[in-house]
């Protein structure tokens, strides 16, 4: 019984520690995800110190997003683009020195592209080859 009481009493300790601390590395160049989350759209900040824009692939395999325009405050953006189409879509931001690019996912996956963005103009579109040519683009603008 003593064994039971000393293994819970360490695992008491040994929990709450081993999940503090994290990982400050992450620079926001890489095409991955971010672990910052909004309300789809609102440019709201959340508690990681960025933003989540998020975005849709047209479901009907048309060519497009389900927004051609959003809208962050400067700091780090995360656009997450679901994917509901039969094609395989992905997402980049582009401008003002910056190109993140998100995975190509095909139906039912996710891509994310963040990167530190200053104030300006930028462009989100579908790097899979013929899709930004044919209308999958928008435009972000940072404030």
């Amino acid at each position: 019984m003593r064994a039971l009481s000393l293994i819970a009493l360490l695992c008491a300790f040994a929990i709450p520690v081993a999940g503090c601390g994290g990982d400050d590395d992450d620079d926001g160049s890489s095409g991955g995800g971010g672990n910052t989350s909004t309300s789809a759209g609102t440019g709201a900040a959340s508690g990681g110190g960025g933003q989540t824009l998020k975005i849709a692939a047209d479901p009907s395999g048309a060519l497009k997003f389900d927004k051609s325009s959003l809208t962050a405050k400067a700091g780090k953006v995360t656009i997450v683009m679901d994917n509901p189409s039969d094609l395989p879509h992905a997402v980049e931001i582009e401008g003002n020195g910056v190109q993140a690019e998100g995975e190509t996912v095909e139906k039912g996956g996710v891509s994310k592209a963040s990167a530190d963005l200053k104030a300006g103009k930028y462009e989100f579109y579908c790097p899979v080859d013929g899709h930004k040519q044919a209308g999958m683009e928008g435009t972000l603008t940072v404030n």
